[in-house]
């Protein structure tokens, strides 16, 4: 939704009190961290699954999609990246179930700018995971094909194909989490926002079409675990 344009660590801000989202986009941009604000659950899933961030600031009550069903969905693709939750309930069994989920810190508002900043860094510190210019992963080898999402391009040998943005970004995200299952709702939500009924067959329809584009390497396989998901498998 919005962004600045500062080069410093990325957050994900996700916060439907928009005028507090704009307070803290413009307290932290201060402090050199890039942030992009989402106003709900939904929006923040779908960025996510868009570009890379070093940390998440979730709100934990918001429309759509809530602070706590957000975090589950992103531990489910990336068990690294930490979360703070921010919360106007100061109640010891949502800190619980908080941390139950992965989170890395809990802030309750009202809270400060100065402390709000102190604790990222102290978080993007003391995380190994963390590094001043991180890697924005966007060219994938999965066989002997080339995958170049920027450009919604894959190639095998001399042979082009470029991809709707549907599909590219459901390849991505397939080949980001190579070997493993990715639940049909959780793809759902991450490429299109939702999960209905109608979604879903679309998703098989995207699904077929990407195995054609991949059927020239016969080590590849997008195979679908019954009543589950999908797995890219890459066989040796």
């Amino acid at each position: 939704m919005e962004e600045n344009k500062s080069t410093g660590p990325k957050i994900l801000l996700v916060e439907d009190d928009m005028n507090l989202g704009f307070v803290i986009q413009d307290s932290l941009k201060m402090e050199g961290f890039k942030v992009h604000l989402c106003k709900d659950g939904k929006e923040g899933l779908l960025q996510f699954n868009k570009d890379k961030y070093d940390l998440c600031l979730l709100d934990v009550m918001m429309p759509k999609k809530d602070g706590f069903s957000l975090a589950e969905d992103i531990r489910k693709t990336d068990i690294d990246v930490p979360i703070v939750f921010l919360t106007a309930r100061d109640m010891a069994e949502d800190k619980i179930q908080g941390f139950k989920l992965g989170a890395d810190d809990y802030i309750t508002k009202p809270f400060s700018s100065e402390e709000l900043v102190l604790r990222i860094k102290a978080i993007l510190k003391r995380n190994p995971n963390f590094k001043e210019s991180p890697k924005d992963k966007s060219k994938y080898h999965i066989g002997n094909y080339q995958f170049d999402f920027p450009n919604y391009e894959l190639k095998i040998g001399e042979d082009k194909k470029k991809l709707t943005k549907k599909e590219a970004e459901l390849l991505k995200l397939l080949c980001e989490h190579q070997d493993q299952v990715l639940e049909r709702e959780l793809i759902a939500n991450m490429i299109w926002g939702d999960d209905s009924y109608f979604v879903g067959r679309s998703m098989d329809v995207f699904i077929t079409k990407l195995r054609k584009y991949l059927s020239d390497d016969p080590s590849l396989a997008i195979v679908n675990v019954h009543g589950v998901g999908f797995r890219l498998e890459v066989r040796t």
